[in-house]
């Protein structure tokens, strides 16, 4: 279960220990890492577009994964914005002017919904099969792990503020509880008991993992409900998360959930630069360990 954070993990610290001190090297590093955001994002189009049941699970189940992801949103958001207000979070990014900053948004939301959305039409009429590109996509990943963990060494970024971070870790409990919150109201509206509702929303995003733990215990119908609701979550945190970045960095990186340490760090990467990279991986993190707990407990809820 928690083999994929060592998938994350790894990468980051090998790349972290290789020295890049020629600045011809490093230009090749920070272009190479830009079109490699692009591609994880292709390829994570094209296994979606390869999968042939999820317009009829996305029917079956529509009206009720569209009011957990739309009341997820609302809640997490809200929180991270309370959060944001309580502890604000200041991040060193590129200095525009006002127009240059709403293009700027506007541009890199344009071109991360371009390429996901250019994935799944060649998945979808290629067929290129999910699992293929699936394995593509962790190995275009674990080489951006890399280069990323090389870009901060030589940006003097002590890898300890990845992985000890307070700002991460209020972020990612933030997002544990409004979770909860949000599940708790919609529950009334879901057939199912409460607690198993609280599962449905505890995979903040790891749609691999929420499917196959929620499908084992309820039956696939929810597995279906539960990969649909963090693939949601997943989709919409690459379109906001440009977009967010320059207004409250916390909910940029919150609502990710724990896609933050793997898919959707690449674009965190771009809209914020190396200092989102140790919040992102904090948050990821804490998350990923929490999720995989959090659905077990609420799946063995007595129901009475």
């Amino acid at each position: 279960m928690y083999t994929g954070l060592l998938l994350v993990l790894v990468p980051l610290f090998v790349g972290y220990l290789i020295p890049v001190s020629s600045p011809t090297l490093r230009q090749w590093l920070n272009q190479g890492v830009g079109w490699l955001v692009y591609l994880i994002l292709a390829l994570l189009g094209l296994g979606m577009g390869a999968m042939e049941d999820l317009g009829t699970q996305l029917v079956r189940l529509s009206g009720q994964v569209i009011l957990l992801i739309a009341t997820l949103l609302a809640f997490n958001l809200a929180g991270l914005w309370l959060w944001a207000r309580l502890f604000p979070l200041e991040l060193n990014l590129p200095q525009t002017t006002a127009g240059g900053r709403r293009w700027r948004m506007l541009s890199d939301a344009a071109l991360t919904l371009g390429a996901v959305s250019f994935g799944v039409l060649i998945g979808h009429n290629f067929g290129i099969g999910a699992e293929a590109s699936g394995q593509w996509a962790e190995w275009t990943l674990a080489v951006l792990l890399l280069a990323i963990g090389c870009q901060l060494r030589n940006a003097g970024i002590p890898l300890r503020r990845v992985l000890l971070n307070r700002q991460g870790l209020g972020i990612a409990l933030t997002v544990v509880f409004s979770s909860w919150l949000a599940g708790l109201l919609v529950a009334p509206f879901i057939a199912l008991p409460w607690s198993q509702v609280l599962a449905l929303v505890s995979g903040f995003g790891w749609y691999s993992l929420s499917a196959i733990v929620v499908g084992d215990a309820l039956g696939p119908l929810w597995g279906g409900a539960a990969f649909l609701t963090d693939i949601g979550r997943e989709l919409l945190a690459l379109m906001l998360i440009p977009m967010l970045m320059r207004l409250r960095p916390a909910m940029a990186i919150g609502y990710g959930g724990a896609t933050t340490m793997d898919f959707t760090l690449p674009v965190i990467q771009r809209s914020g630069g190396l200092e989102a990279i140790p919040l992102a991986m904090a948050s990821g993190f804490i998350l990923s360990l929490v999720s995989p707990v959090m659905m077990a407990v609420f799946l063995a809820w007595p129901e009475h």
